[in-house]
C-alpha cells in the first residue's frame, strides 16, 4: 500500500466510477506456440473469432474496437472489416490491447457503452515474437534498445536487456527483505505447475519442482531462466457489452466492479525510480478496490503481468495482499498453488510458463475461473483480479461473478 511519501514517485490515475456498468461476455485465445510463422493479425484474428463463438455473437453485433497501437501491427478496424467482410462503422480506441490496457480497456468501453458511442465492444492484443526472433526484431528487447535515452546512458553500461533491469531489482529486494531464491522459485514452480493443468500452454509438458529450479544455473544473479517469461506467438481478445445486455446472452455474467490504474513519474527509466523495489501498483489497486467496494482479502483468484518472479512479488505486495518486504515468506511453499494456497496466482501458467501475450491471457483466465470453467479451476470463485503492468504504470481491473 502507498507509503507517507508516495506521492514523490508516483499518482493514480483519476478514473470515473464504472463499476457494475460492464461486463466480459466473450472470450477468445488464438494458438499458443513457439515460432508459427503467423502474423500478428492473423493471431488476433483467430482469437477473435473465437470471442465471438464463445458469447454467441455474430461479426456485426461488435461496433467497437480497442487495441494498443503497440509495433504497428494490431488488429484495428480495418483489419477487422477485411477479415470478416463487414463495412458498418466501429467506435475505435487506442487504449486497449495488452499489458496495463488489458486491465484498463474495460474502462474506457463502459464509457463508450454508456455515452452510445459503441454497445458491444472488442478488444484484442498478439504478438508473433518467436516468430520474429531468427530476424532479431520484436520482443520487448528491441522496444527499449530503441529508446534515445536508454540506448546512451543504460545499454552502454550494460543496463539491458530486460533480464539484467529485474535482476537487479530482485537483488535489492534481496537486501532489503531478506527475500531468498527458493521464494522466487516458488512463483516459477507454482506457474508451471498450473500450465502443466492447462490445454495449449507452451510450457504445459515441461514439469518442474523447486529442486529443479535451485539446480539451473543463474543466467543473470540472481535469475535463472525459470525466473523470465517466455518468447512466443500467440493472442487473446474478449468482448464487453452492458451487464443488462450480458444477462441475455449465453455465458455466465462476469462484471467489471473496479478499475484502477497507477504511473510512476519516472517513467520506463527504473533506475531513476526512488521506490525501486516498488511498481505502480501501489496507486493502483487502492483506486480499483475502492471502486468495487472490496478489498485484497475479498479475492479469490490473483493474475498478475509477469515477465519475471520479481515482477509476481512486488505487484503482490503493493496491490495489498501482504505487507511491503513480506513477499517472499506470502508466496513460499504452495501458497500461489490454485488449490492448496491462500492466494490462487496466475492459474493458466502467467507469462513465465503459459505464453507470453503480455497479460490479455491473464483478463481471459480470470474470466474462465469465474464461470468455474478453468483447467486448474479454484473452487468457488467469485472475485478475481488481474494486475497489469508496464513499469511506467500499472492496472488493477475487479472482476465479479454475478
Amino acid at each position: 500500500m502507498p507509503t507517507a511519501d508516495a506521492a514523490d514517485w508516483g499518482f493514480a490515475s483519476e478514473l470515473e466510477d464504472v463499476s457494475g456498468a460492464v461486463a466480459i461476455v466473450g472470450i477468445g485465445d488464438a494458438d499458443y506456440t513457439r515460432a508459427s510463422g503467423r502474423t500478428t493479425r492473423e493471431i488476433a484474428a483467430q482469437a477473435t473469432e473465437r470471442a465471438l463463438a464463445d458469447a454467441g455473437l455474430r461479426p456485426s453485433d461488435v461496433d467497437g474496437l480497442m487495441y494498443v497501437p503497440f509495433s504497428g501491427d494490431q488488429f484495428t478496424a480495418r483489419d477487422f472489416r477485411a477479415h470478416f467482410g463487414t463495412t458498418h462503422d466501429l467506435w475505435e480506441s487506442e487504449r486497449g490491447g495488452g499489458m496495463v490496457w488489458a486491465g484498463s480497456a474495460p474502462h474506457d468501453a463502459a464509457l463508450a457503452i454508456r455515452s452510445g458511442r459503441a454497445s458491444c465492444v472488442l478488444n484484442t492484443f498478439s504478438v508473433a515474437w518467436a516468430t520474429q526472433r531468427s530476424q532479431m526484431v520484436g520482443g520487448p528487447g528491441q522496444v527499449h534498445a530503441e529508446d534515445m535515452i536508454k540506448r546512451q546512458l543504460e545499454v552502454p553500461f550494460g543496463w539491458f536487456p530486460q533480464p539484467v533491469y529485474f535482476a537487479t531489482i530482485a537483488r535489492r529486494h534481496m537486501y532489503e527483505f531478506g527475500t531468498t531464491a527458493e521464494q522466487l522459485g516458488a512463483i516459477a514452480v507454482a506457474c508451471r505447475r498450473h500450465a502443466g493443468l492447462t490445454p495449449g500452454a507452451v510450457m504445459r509438458h515441461r514439469p518442474l519442482s523447486l529442486a529443479d529450479y535451485l539446480a539451473s544455473p543463474p543466467i543473470a544473479d540472481p535469475f535463472r531462466k525459470e525466473d523470465c517469461c517466455l518468447i512466443s506467438d500467440g493472442g487473446a481478445a474478449y468482448i464487453m457489452t452492458s451487464l443488462e445486455r450480458a444477462r441475455d446472452l449465453r455465458q455466465p455474467v462476469v462484471a467489471v466492479l473496479g478499475v484502477g490504474v497507477g504511473n510512476s513519474r519516472t517513467g520506463v527509466y527504473w533506475s531513476q525510480q526512488a521506490a525501486f523495489t516498488s511498481t505502480p501498483q501501489v496507486f493502483a489497486a487502492p483506486g480499483a478496490f475502492a471502486m468495487a467496494g472490496l478489498s485484497p482479502q475479498d479475492v479469490d483468484v490473483l493474475a498478475c503481468y509477469d515477465p519475471f518472479t520479481i515482477v509476481s512479488l512486488m505487484q503482490i505486495e503493493d496491490m495489498g495482499f501482504c505487507p511491503k518486504g513480506a513477499g517472499g515468506p506470502f508466496v513460499a511453499g504452495e501458497r500461489l498453488h490454485f488449490d492448496t494456497g491462500t492466494l490462487p496466482y496466475n492459474t493458466h501458467g502467467g507469462m513465465l510458463s503459459h505464453a507470453y501475450v503480455l497479460g490479455i491471457a491473464h483478463v481471459i483466465e480470470i474470466v474462465r475461473q469465474l464461470r468455474h470453467q478453468a483447467a486448474a479451476q479454484v473452487r468457488d470463485a467469485e472475485i478475481g483480479v488481474y494486475g497489469g503492468y508496464t513499469g511506467p504504470q500499472a492496472s488493477t481491473l475487479v472482476l465479479a461473478r454475478r
